[in-house]
């Protein structure tokens, strides 16, 4: 099997053979870069650091299955054909403060600043050209896995940093999306189409296609089955194996975080604890 890790600072590929033990990897250098005040990474780089990093992978075409994780959440918007509507916007900035505000008082609910809804309202909110033209928005995990695949689609802890999720642990929250509907609705938008559709761990969530392999130089073999794509928390938790309740961890990376597993959600906001959930779909509370 083959993970691929988009991180903040590396782009790695391991295999692991079927005792879950590293057997081969390689990895590729990047860094954010500030433009425009915005800390973003290059797109087109996204594809170059990953051929770079498939390439020392021995074995290759004996690849079974594969997922995608990505450095959590941030915005990336895109138009009905795809195409890229205004540079990544990475969880590194800090300019969504007006609209997480916003959202976290008509939700009853924590959105942190870094989360996609609070990015896409904030461009609202600035009245942004671009918002007209959005037919999707997703995270970095989601878009390569989408490239790859062609299958729009997150995992749930994925998802439940990009819009609240709800108790079960199953999908969107429905009554905020209700919410964000009314308070949206002078857009030529939903936020039910935009947003990717939510898969759990366990679930097939596409296999490489043609149009995949060529974008990273042919690397592995068409048909490769994949996992839905998960943010760093998420792989994190399961590398850990911290994702039953009463278990926990702690990240120390580029960023520094904890997380504990809940045995029910949160009755109350709590500012400083973010509200996501596992790869399995069980509430996480994570102060970062």
């Amino acid at each position: 099997m083959l993970g691929i890790e988009l991180g903040s600072t590396r782009i790695k590929a391991v295999a692991i053979d079927e005792n879950h033990a590293p057997v081969s990897s390689g990895d590729y250098t990047w860094a954010s870069r500030y433009e425009n005040g915005i800390w973003t990474y290059d797109l087109d780089e996204v594809w170059r650091g990953l051929r770079q990093a498939l390439s020392a992978v021995e074995h290759r075409e004996e690849i079974a299955a594969m997922g995608v994780s990505g450095m959590m959440h941030g915005y990336l918007a895109f138009d009905a054909d795809w195409n890229l509507l205004v540079p990544f916007r990475t969880w590194q900035n800090t300019v969504t403060g007006q609209a997480a505000a916003a959202l976290t008082e008509l939700f009853g609910f924590n959105i942190p600043q870094r989360w996609s809804v609070a990015h896409l309202y904030q461009a609202v909110l600035n009245g942004e050209e671009h918002v007209s033209k959005i037919a999707h928005i997703t995270t970095l995990a989601g878009y390569v896995h989408y490239m790859l695949t062609g299958v729009n689609a997150v995992g749930i802890g994925e998802a439940s940093g990009m819009f609240p999720v709800n108790g079960e642990g199953t999908g969107y929250d429905e009554e905020m999306l209700r919410k964000f509907e009314h308070l949206t609705e002078d857009q030529p938008w939903s936020i039910r189409k935009i947003l990717p559709e939510v898969r759990m761990a366990g679930e097939r969530c596409g296999e490489l296609t043609q149009r995949g392999a060529a974008l990273i130089g042919g690397l592995l073999p068409v048909g490769v089955p994949f996992a839905p794509p998960e943010g760093d928390a998420g792989t994190g938790m399961t590398a850990t194996n911290a994702v039953a309740p009463k278990t926990g961890n702690v990240s120390a990376g580029t960023s520094v975080f904890s997380m504990v597993v809940l045995e029910r959600p949160l009755n109350k906001v709590y500012e400083e604890i973010d509200l996501v959930a596992t790869p399995g779909g069980r509430p996480v509370a994570m102060v970062h």
